[in-house]
């Protein structure tokens, strides 16, 4: 796709919401799909992330990563930037990684098990950005579920996106779940007559890859819940950053502090 159609895709969408913008100038863009190599640099880079995660699940004590108890204690939602400062930028790619921690006074596990768990309540929970959600398979602790999101920061963009997620359980009070993105396709004109799957040539790339990982713990008469997010999107192009910029790095930051509020005060009711 040249630059010339990439912008004027993205034109055509910031003015169908209202916004008035120029066109830019022609030159070859990056391809809509990543790289074998960025591709392999994100496993890598999860691959190492689930050995630390897992280790740390191993037993009660370290189950979490340590955060500030005292600002978790006055409600404060506590969000961390893992990104390496070297490691961020793949061939045509950006890896993101994120952690969020939230205290919620008087739940247990089995709450966090069942909210989590309830797919086709996730509207309800983490509305407006999932628009609906369905299980496809369900065996014991293993789903494959399917939802429909929208992500909105200058632009508007809706994804329809499969998951494989598994939960796992150390005891009553310390628990985990593992969610790996396994498709996701950009969704024109979403919700009108004129609503198509965008093939991958005509996707913007905002969202190639993403893995959730939650831990809780309870004590302190309350849940200790983390999310910790990885994502893969496009490089930012030459010329588009003051279009493209605020999406890509702005939303994986924001999309995770929501979903940690939203669940936050899913359980407490």
């Amino acid at each position: 796709m040249t630059r010339a159609r990439f912008a004027r895709l993205v034109v055509a969408r910031l003015l169908a919401g209202g916004a008035l913008l120029a066109l830019l100038t022609s030159a070859a863009l990056a391809a809509e799909e990543p790289t074998p190599a960025a591709v392999a640099r994100f496993n890598d880079y999860v691959g190492r992330l689930e050995t630390r995660l897992a280790e740390q699940h191993r037993s009660a004590k370290g189950f979490l990563a340590p955060v500030d108890g005292a600002r978790l204690g006055s409600g404060e939602v506590v969000i961390e930037h893992l990104t390496p400062a070297t490691g961020a930028e793949l061939p045509g790619a950006l890896l993101h990684d994120w952690r969020g921690t939230a205290f919620v006074p008087g739940a247990k596990g089995a709450d966090f098990e069942r909210v989590m768990r309830e797919f086709e309540a996730y509207p309800q929970f983490y509305s407006p950005q999932v628009l609906r959600a369905r299980v496809l398979m369900h065996q014991g602790d293993h789903y494959q579920a399917t939802m429909r999101v929208r992500q909105r920061h200058i632009l508007t963009v809706v994804m329809d996106t499969k998951y494989d997620i598994t939960f796992g359980q150390l005891d009553a009070q310390h628990g985990c779940s593992t969610s790996r993105s396994t498709q996701i396709t950009e969704i024109d004109a979403a919700g009108t007559t004129k609503e198509r799957a965008l093939s991958p040539t005509d996707e913007m790339g905002f969202l190639w890859r993403l893995n959730t990982y939650w831990s809780y713990e309870e004590r302190d008469g309350g849940l200790y819940i983390q999310i910790e997010s990885v994502s893969l999107t496009r490089s930012i192009p030459t010329g588009l950053g003051w279009m493209i910029g605020p999406f890509v790095e702005s939303v994986p930051r924001e999309s995770l502090e929501f979903t940690l509020r939203a669940t936050r005060d899913a359980l407490k009711k």
